[in-house]
């Protein structure tokens, strides 16, 4: 009988069990990476809405009012077409992000808020926490049930939100 090489079907069972481990590691910990880094983008759109809403108020506002949407902050290149696009609430790194703004009237200051929301949540899902920003740059951030909220005033309702530093 001549000498045979190979892999006998016991050893090659093995080796797809040891993957079979292996990948049931480390899928969860993938999806739990890809929601901290949508979380991550979320928080940094509403830093880079902030500060274009600063510069609207500054240099196209007249200092008593914001842009009344992100699709006028990208119209005046404040905002990437991402956010300041014409398809609006914006959609990014599985988020969806709006904003309201309202204009200053007799004592009341001008304000303006965007908020961030998972577009799904769960095990599969593309995030956990929404997050929201006010006139005053203050990032807060929540579940669900504790998340901020941006009203169509301008107006930020941070609830039970906690404060993002």
């Amino acid at each position: 009988m001549k000498n045979q090489k190979g892999f006998s079907l016991v050893e090659l069972l093995v080796v797809v069990i040891i993957i079979a481990i292996v990948a049931a590691i480390a899928i969860p910990n993938l999806l739990s990476s890809r929601k901290a880094a949508n979380e991550s983008s979320a928080i940094g759109s509403l830093r880079t809405i902030h500060g274009a809403q600063a510069t609207w108020y500054a240099t196209s506002g007249g200092n008593t009012t914001y842009a009344a949407s992100l699709a006028d902050l990208g119209t005046a290149g404040l905002l990437d077409p991402v956010l300041g696009g014409a398809t609006q609430p914006a959609i990014k790194s599985g988020y969806s992000i709006a904003g309201s703004a309202a204009a200053a009237s007799g004592t009341t200051p001008a304000s303006f808020c965007a908020a961030a929301t998972p577009q799904s949540t769960g095990a599969t899902g593309t995030g956990e926490r929404t997050f929201g920003v006010g006139t005053n740059g203050v990032l807060y951030g929540g579940l669900p049930a504790a998340a901020p909220t941006c009203g169509t005033g301008g107006s930020l309702t941070p609830g039970s939100a906690t404060v993002i530093q």
